[in-house]
């Protein structure tokens, strides 16, 4: 159903958001990421200790898409 609508202020939108006025079918919003991070780096939680000697994170990704991500 149409719907009249007033002014609207949009301040930001991310990386990965969707705006919309009105009526839609579908939305399909995506994103993708590529992290690297060395030993311990993703613990949480109180009082973790974590101690390396010697760490090292060695990154040689030789193709260029690991992934497709396509919308319908």
């Amino acid at each position: 159903m149409p719907a009249i609508v007033g002014a609207v202020k949009v301040i930001t939108l991310g990386s990965s958001s969707i705006f919309h006025i009105g009526d839609v079918y579908m939305m399909q919003p995506n994103s993708s990421a590529k992290t690297f991070a060395g030993g311990g780096s993703f613990n949480t939680g109180d009082g973790i200790s974590v101690q390396f000697d010697q760490t090292n994170t060695t990154i040689n990704d030789q193709d260029k898409f690991d992934q497709v991500i396509s919308s319908l």
